[in-house]
């Protein structure tokens, strides 16, 4: 049997989320004659998306939204799956990487499910005849709807997009847990290092950075936080970090990973003063926290290891992890985010894709956020799969907690 096969059932067996909608997608087929295009990083827990749009009636092409996070076994077995085009290769060129951009365009979706805003960049600078008939999109990262959220303000976004990643069910659970946990466990079979006792470098303290931080320290790492909101770093010391900016980091810090989504956080002015053996990853969504580019013309000598390239400038070894690119895909053992915690992602991004499917014509050009139903939906269906259950506010609670007149 195929080895993309047997991943897909095994990530398959702990979604019970996802598998509760694909149930329900299975008998209304909500998504009868429509074309779905996604860009996103194409694994088993991601193919486990995909079979649900397709049991829900949709014709859905795909592709990678990373050079380097495509599991080549995992896209060929989603090359046989009814309705289904995957167009996704590990380690492809730049030319290769649009090429099936446009493959998946070339399909004319009518929804776009993205992981960085590629698809939606494509379709409004290259591929402006397809707006047209784009109902709507879904975004699932971070660094993705600050491009969008850029694009609503130039009033350049013409069709909605909702803003999965920044619903409660996914920033408390996608991007402190898992990112938490996937970027850790692939630092560390990569490198093979002691996370104990090091000096653990985050830079940014928003969901993924402390929930980066709280993992590091929970494995006996001394953290440091690096920031540029006051308020984040004010935060992240009340919380018992190191707060530092990354000057005073840098000569400090035994492994850093940055969770900005900005440009050059880790710089020329930085490789200077780190420590000869110093770790650097990424954990945000591009590959520009790190000045790779800077490394690649100033280092003496270059040594390229499995999913580590290490830079000796001088006598000293900086050692990059996955080429600067998300360290818990990029890596050659990199899963990515735990399966439960894409269950609850997934499923996010299922049932905001039936929502942009029924009411996407009615909207508007814009940024949207998850519907809380949507949001709830979720959780209800988690806690049910747990066999949790919570409390319901009585009649007299509700009408207290609506009420500005508390009494006497």
């Amino acid at each position: 049997m195929n080895s993309g096969k047997l991943k897909i059932e095994w990530a398959a067996q702990y979604m019970p989320v996802l598998a509760a909608i694909k149930k329900q997608f299975e008998k209304e087929k909500p998504f009868a004659g429509m074309t779905i295009g996604m860009a996103l990083h194409v694994e088993a827990k991601t193919a486990n998306l995909v079979s649900t749009l397709a049991a829900g009636g949709a014709t859905v092409h795909i592709t990678g939204c990373n050079p380097l996070s495509t599991q080549d076994d995992v896209a060929e077995a989603l090359n046989h799956v009814k309705n289904v085009h995957c167009y996704a290769k590990r380690a492809c060129t730049v030319d290769e990487y649009y090429e099936a951009i446009d493959r998946v365009l070339d399909a004319k979706p009518v929804i776009t499910i993205d992981d960085g805003m590629d698809l939606i960049h494509y379709i409004h600078t290259k591929r402006r005849d397809l707006i047209k008939n784009v109902i709507g999109g879904c975004e699932e990262t971070t660094t993705g709807i600050h491009r969008l959220r850029a694009m609503a303000a130039d009033r350049k976004l013409e069709f909605p997009v909702i803003a999965v990643n920044d619903t409660p069910m996914k920033r408390f659970f996608d991007n402190v847990h898992g990112t938490g946990e996937s970027a850790l466990s692939s630092i560390m079979i990569t490198t093979n290092t002691l996370i104990a006792g090091k000096y653990f470098v985050v830079a940014g303290y928003g969901f993924c950075g402390r929930g980066l931080a709280r993992k590091a320290h929970g494995l006996g790492a001394k953290v440091i936080i690096t920031e540029v909101d006051p308020r984040r770093a004010l935060e992240a010391h009340m919380d018992g970090f190191m707060v530092m900016s990354m000057d005073e980091a840098a000569a400090v810090g035994d492994i850093f990973v940055t969770t900005t989504g900005n440009v050059a956080v880790i710089g020329a002015r930085h490789f200077k003063k780190l420590k000869d053996g110093a770790i650097l990853s990424n954990a945000g969504h591009f590959n520009v926290e790190i000045d790779i580019d800077w490394l690649h013309k100033n280092a003496g000598k270059i040594i390229q290891r499995d999913g580590i390239e290490t830079f000796m400038l001088g006598k000293k070894a900086v050692h990059v992890l996955a080429e600067g690119r998300l360290v818990n895909l990029a890596t050659p053992k990199g899963m990515g985010h735990p399966i439960e915690v894409m269950d609850l992602s997934f499923a996010l991004q299922a049932l905001c894709t039936l929502h942009i499917a029924k009411n996407g014509k009615k909207l508007k050009g814009g940024v949207y956020e998850v519907p809380n139903e949507i949001d709830e939906q979720v959780a209800n269906l988690k806690l049910a799969s747990l066999g949790l259950s919570i409390d319901t506010l009585t009649k007299e609670q509700k009408k207290y907690s609506c009420s500005w007149d508390i009494g006497t």
